[in-house]
């Protein structure tokens, strides 16, 4: 099992850029395939990126590609999440997510951590 805690997150404004962390404890957590998702209020958890286990794979939504980064340090157990180009539509809780297979459904992810707000103004 791995434990997850996201940081990073706050109140911005449109255009601004703001970078998130999540620090993993627990097991190996370069066994684990990491994602970010998002929620916004009365919305669904929607995926944002995902990374593979070595760092070298990287996926976006169609709405982050472009605008956000995603990374990870294995040897400080740490997955990024850059955004650049803040819209107030980007305002939400993120939050990362591990598993041992890929995907892109929350469904996929076993493991979250508590998120963190991101507000975007106008």
């Amino acid at each position: 099992q791995v434990q997850l805690v996201e940081s990073g997150g706050g109140l911005v404004q449109t255009g601004d850029s703001l970078e998130l962390s999540c620090v993993a404890s627990g097991r190996t957590f370069s066994g684990y395939a990491m994602a970010w998702f998002r929620q916004a209020p009365d919305k669904e958890r929607e995926y944002v990126a995902r990374i593979s286990y070595s760092g070298s794979g990287t996926y976006y939504a169609d709405f982050a590609r472009g605008r956000f980064t995603i990374s990870r340090d294995n040897a400080k157990n740490t997955v990024y999440l850059h955004m650049s180009s803040l819209k107030p539509e980007d305002t939400a809780v993120y939050f990362c997510a591990a598993s041992h297979v890929v995907g892109t459904r929350p469904n996929d992810y076993p493991y979250w951590g508590q998120g963190t707000q991101v507000t975007v103004s106008s």
